[in-house]
């Protein structure tokens, strides 16, 4: 009896790991190779880890030894974690996508399209050079191999889609085996080139954290300044806010008014008198010109004065909200309050008039108590409500992105249309949803939280699918093939274009070495880059840096993936 019980058991085990079409094996496969990879990413080798990217070697791992699924099954699975990786990303970057392209953001942008030029440049220059080019599975090898060098999965993900397009009647070739063997070096690469470039360049850190300290003692024309006036300048007296205004042609926020022993809210229309006392919000840079054309600062304790006023930070929530500007509003004239500044995405910004409003925004209301809660309870104020995650608007934005990236664009001279695919149509569709969406009522807000798991998620999907179904071929491939010079060519396609726009931004453009270092980490899209930068600097100038070009770094990493195989393995 105890035998036969022992002998089911063992049968049962084993079919649990070896009957490959049944839910219970693909559920155990998939968790199997996601856990080991997870956790043995966060080891750190000469402090850098590969982080969640080492699920791709635990999926060639289990590949290789026949822990596989079915190939329709592991092919879905990896689609669809790819699809809600890059429309996550695309949420994510989509507000602040278009704001990159300012004079010093178009100058960072250009560096980071020159980079990836000299990458595509570098990569075929190695392959006429070091491969066979008569053999047709080398370049989309190459196409691999270089998005390991540059650790863009995202790219491999658009690659690989582009490869089924042109292969329609045979298997397409497997270049995870490429990217396999190209990302732990590219990992290492960037960092050691950004450290070479500062010997090559003769930087002095400190000296670069001086620089640092004196420009932001410099840029006071973005810093806001809050001052109490009297007015003493006699041609005010009689005039209203908004001629104040047009006079002074200066931006600055008149938040209390104190006149006649009575406190209230100015709005445009309030008259200003001699000897009223102001408080007054401006940038650092305007603080002279607005202090010499009002009057003298002076010490007012509003807290202590006949309608104390509150400062009250205000969460928008309310859906309603969504889209409409302070005009739309009319938060002076309605409620008797006015708005200071609005946080979005971690940055204060200024409060225009014609700023429209997300959810997700916090503004800083000024005004009396009574008044303040009725535009809390107007904006909705609840962190409850943003905990709910707008499920609707990420699955409308895919079926958005997946029709837009399935339209053919015929090209001349190209053998098949050019399709944005799985991987570019969301994208893009992403980013206008998250910079545009208010205008057709789309809550975009998540939390950061939400859109960083649903992020990790598509990603280890796809990381484990694309490991899984190369894992069968990849010992053949590298250790039996041309692994090493794949890692070779990885490694100075990764370094050479660093060591050229790295030297060129600090040369030539004169940049900052820590902005260099995040400009670098945002166009290799490599968090494990921008870690190091931070770690070398006191101030947020790398992560500055790398928000500036990442989402067109990562936007011109999967269209030139498309394109790269679309043009060079369809002909």
């Amino acid at each position: 009896m105890h035998a036969n019980f022992s002998h089911l058991f063992m049968d049962w085990f084993i079919n649990l790991f070896t009957t490959t079409n049944s839910v219970a094996h693909i559920v155990l496969l998939y968790s199997i190779v996601i856990a080991v990879g997870v956790l043995l990413g966060k080891i750190k080798v000469g402090g850098i880890s590969l982080g969640v990217t080492f699920v791709l070697f635990a999926g060639i791992l289990a590949g290789h030894v026949g822990f596989t699924a079915p190939p329709e099954i592991l092919t879905f699975i990896q689609e669809f974690g790819l699809v809600l990786f890059v429309f996550m990303i695309g949420l994510q970057v989509g507000p602040g996508f278009f704001e990159g392209f300012g004079s010093a953001g178009l100058r960072l942008n250009a560096l980071a399209t020159t980079t990836i030029i000299l990458n595509v440049a570098v990569m075929f220059a190695c392959y006429f050079i070091f491969f066979d080019t008569s053999d047709p599975n080398n370049l989309p090898m190459m196409v691999g191999t270089l998005y390991g060098a540059v650790t863009n999965t995202p790219g491999l993900g658009a690659a690989n889609e582009a490869l089924g397009s042109v292969f329609t009647s045979i298997k397409p070739p497997q270049i995870a085996s490429g990217y396999a063997c190209a990302y732990p070096l590219g990992v290492v690469g960037i960092i050691g080139a950004t450290i070479l470039i500062r010997y090559i360049c003769k930087v002095k850190l400190d000296k670069e954290e001086e620089a640092l300290e004196n420009k932001e003692n410099d840029n006071s024309n973005v810093k806001p300044h809050q001052i109490n006036l009297q007015v003493s300048n006699k041609y005010l007296e009689g005039k209203t806010l908004k001629q104040v205004h047009r006079f002074l042609n200066r931006d600055f926020i008149c938040t209390r008014i104190l006149h006649d022993g009575h406190v209230s809210i100015p709005n445009r229309d309030t008259i200003f008198h001699i000897d009223d006392k102001l408080l007054v919000v401006c940038t650092e840079a305007d603080a002279e010109a607005v202090t010499a054309f009002i009057g003298p600062e002076v010490d007012v304790e509003w807290e202590k004065q006949d309608m104390p006023m509150v400062s009250k930070r205000i969460l928008i929530t309310r859906a309603s909200i969504n889209g409409k500007t302070l005009v739309d509003l009319h938060m002076s004239r309605v409620y008797g309050v006015n708005v200071t500044r609005i946080t979005r995405q971690g940055m204060d910004l200024f409060a225009s008039s014609t700023l429209p409003l997300q959810v997700g925004d916090r503004i800083m209301v000024v005004g009396p108590e009574d008044a303040v809660n009725r535009v809390a309870n107007m904006m909705g104020n609840s962190i409850r409500r943003l905990d709910t995650p707008n499920i609707a608007t990420i699955f409308i934005g895919i079926i958005i992105g997946i029709l837009f990236g399935s339209l053919p664009i015929a090209i001349p001279g190209m053998p098949v249309p050019l399709k944005l695919g799985i991987a570019g149509g969301p994208l893009i569709i992403a980013i206008l949803i998250g910079r545009y969406g208010y205008k057709v009522h789309l809550v975009t807000y998540t939390t950061t939280s939400a859109n960083m798991m649903l992020r990790e998620i598509g990603l280890v999907l796809f990381l484990a699918s694309v490991g899984i179904k190369a894992g069968a071929g990849f010992w053949n491939t590298v250790a039996e093939g041309d692994g090493l010079l794949y890692v070779l060519t990885g490694f100075i396609i990764t370094v050479l274009p660093i060591l050229i726009t790295g030297t060129l931004a600090r040369i030539k453009f004169k940049l900052n070495y820590f902005t260099i270092m995040g400009m670098i980490a945002g166009t290799y899209t490599d968090p494990p880059a921008l870690a190091y930068a931070n770690s070398s600097c006191s101030k947020d100038v790398p992560a500055v840096g790398y928000s500036t070009v990442y989402p067109l770094s990562m936007f011109l990493r999967i269209f030139t993936a498309q394109t790269i195989v679309l043009v060079c393995c369809g002909v």
